[in-house]
């Protein structure tokens, strides 16, 4: 093998035997480097398979893109993970949330209504990935655990809707499944029953795993009070998009009074409500991102920022590619 100046250099630097050791075998000079997210302090991740609309999103493929667009942090909606794990795989109306999101949606905007057809699916494939979770070991979502580990991205999140249906046994799968891939949270949607808040929390004090809820367009200052109240470990998965297409002003505030029980917080830019509440390309919104991202890396706030890609790539783009642009918007705000 050839070895450039630039090389030798390397060698250099280090001791005699790491030297030896590298030119026996040479394919450690050029190993690249794990990706590296966390900037100012402050961990920049993001969401997936959802940001990566339009892209294939088996997990292996998602590692792929995090390690080459240099993210080493993820909040993991459950249909990769336990896809990964040997779950049958969803047909395409099987899930209540579509792969690609309902891009630039405004305030008033209601998503598409499912059809009986549908509501039917949904809940045959609920049906289906209940008996299938019951039995499902652990090793597969530790395997994936390892995986992403060894690649130098964490995940820190696992999304899985939990529900009032649902058997106990299909919540305690839900916290194992977080405590195995190395989620320090659990993340859902903010029921609209606060029973459902209640028995979630129960849970989640006995897996002593917090939980963050996320709201859309319902979010208030208030809003998480109910869920707060009824267990330590009840926390909030705020959405600073949302926060401000619902019309809040105060997204800095609510993060200060609360950034004890936020478990992560996910990043996009939108209109306020009197302003359409659109999606929009970072920096081009109402929402404060380079300020929020500024607050947590001064107060020194542990909990990861989320990119959650939701405006529509423009001509000759892709979601892969605004994402990229998203991270350093995110890493201009803490350098």
């Amino acid at each position: 093998m050839t070895y450039s100046r630039r090389h030798f250099g390397k060698l250099a630097a280090i001791s005699l035997p790491v030297a030896t050791a590298i030119l026996s075998n040479p394919r450690l000079l050029f190993a690249e480097p794990k990706p590296n997210s966390r900037f100012g302090g402050v961990l920049v991740g993001v969401i997936t398979p959802y940001s990566y609309h339009g892209m294939p999103n088996d997990a292996e493929s998602l590692l792929k893109f995090m390690i080459k667009d240099n993210i080493s942090g993820t909040e993991m909606q459950s249909p990769p993970v336990e896809e990964y794990a040997g779950a049958p795989k969803a047909p395409p109306f099987g899930g209540m949330r579509p792969t690609r999101p309902v891009l630039g949606i405004g305030v008033g905007e209601a998503r598409p209504k499912p059809t009986p057809e549908q509501i039917a699916a949904q809940k045959a494939r609920a049906e289906e990935m209940s008996k299938w979770r019951l039995a499902a070991p652990m090793t597969r979502f530790v395997a994936l655990r390892k995986m992403y580990n060894d690649a130098g991205v964490d995940i820190y999140g696992f999304k899985l809707q939990l529900t009032l249906d649902m058997a106990d046994a299909e919540y305690d799968y839900a916290f194992n499944v977080a405590k195995a891939l190395g989620a320090n949270q659990l993340t859902m949607e903010l029921p609209e029953d606060s029973n459902v808040t209640r028995r979630v929390g129960g849970f989640a004090a006995k897996h002593k795993v917090m939980v963050g809820y996320h709201a859309h367009l319902q979010a208030l200052p208030t809003t998480w009070d109910e869920a707060l109240a009824q267990s330590a470990y009840n926390g909030i998965n705020l959405d600073i998009g949302h926060y401000t297409a619902a019309g809040n002003h105060d997204v800095l505030d609510f993060i200060q009074k609360n950034h004890t029980r936020i478990t992560s917080m996910h990043l996009k830019d939108r209109k306020f409500k009197e302003n359409g509440g659109a999606n929009m390309p970072w920096g081009q919104g109402d929402t404060p991102i380079k300020e929020a991202l500024q607050l947590m890396k001064k107060q020194g706030y542990k909990f990861p920022a989320t990119i959650e890609l939701e405006y529509a790539p423009p001509e000759g783009s892709d979601s892969e590619k605004e994402i990229v642009k998203c991270l350093a918007y995110a890493k201009s705000a803490l350098v």
